[in-house]
């Protein structure tokens, strides 16, 4: 595709921008610690393909006031900000970006706040679509070819969003998951009592099976929150010697 090349491209001007900004990226510990002494905001961008965020160390004011700036950066290169999309928010609140929910939240039990990452609304109910889409099907097929379908879509939404606090998102897609295909199985034989159906569709346990194939579980899914490394990202390579 493209349109994720050309974003780059175009948007490298925002990028450089944002890098020689006092405040920046470049910017020293001391430089940070000085610049907020002094009522100054720092800075730093993170962007993904057009979908970036400033990240903004100051007051409400000092986050506004970059944005006709930015504007008139991206102008010159034929691009503008979408009123609709633009959103400055505080991390108290949160902001949804590539699918997550990133917010900070008080820690249950102590007076600490830190900032969580989650499965945002929106790509929830995206994967709840596409199950529920799946299983409206024809049920003239068998249940192996259902769960061959379903499998690999969860596979790769629960790969995605492992990393990250998605425990109680995978539990709550693997209750409706299961609805759902027991809901198909149900069309597909109305007549059939549940002790039959449990009995040839699952392996003693109620969760759906059929053969070898059997219904991916996401809450089997192990979870590890993403480790903050700033700048410090290895090269995935070792250097040749």
């Amino acid at each position: 595709m493209l349109s994720p090349l050309l974003s780059n491209v175009a948007l490298s001007v925002l990028d450089e921008h944002i890098d020689q900004a006092p405040g920046g990226p470049h910017a020293t510990p001391y430089q940070r610690v000085k610049r907020r002494r002094l009522g100054l905001p720092s800075y730093r961008l993170i962007r993904y393909a057009d979908d970036w965020v400033l990240v903004i160390s100051g007051t409400r004011a000092h986050a506004e006031a970059p944005r006709e700036e930015i504007a008139e950066v991206l102008s010159g290169m034929g691009l503008r900000l979408s009123p609709e999309k633009t959103l400055i928010t505080h991390i108290d609140k949160g902001l949804d970006f590539l699918g997550w929910r990133i917010q900070r939240h008080r820690k249950r039990g102590t007076s600490r706040h830190y900032v969580y990452v989650y499965p945002a609304k929106k790509a929830l109910h995206a994967i709840m679509a596409k199950v529920k889409a799946t299983c409206r099907q024809n049920t003239n097929l068998p249940l192996d070819a259902l769960l061959h379908r379903l499998n690999p879509v969860l596979r790769g939404w629960t790969a995605h969003f492992k990393h990250g606090c998605s425990s109680a998102t995978f539990g709550y897609l693997r209750h409706y998951l299961w609805h759902q295909v027991i809901r198909w199985v149900g069309r597909k034989h109305r007549r059939t009592p549940w002790r039959q159906l449990r009995r040839r569709y699952s392996k003693g346990d109620g969760w759906p099976a059929h053969g070898k194939a059997v219904l991916f579980n996401p809450a089997a899914v192990h979870t590890e929150r993403y480790r903050y490394r700033g700048a410090k990202i290895p090269r995935p390579w070792p250097s040749a010697t």
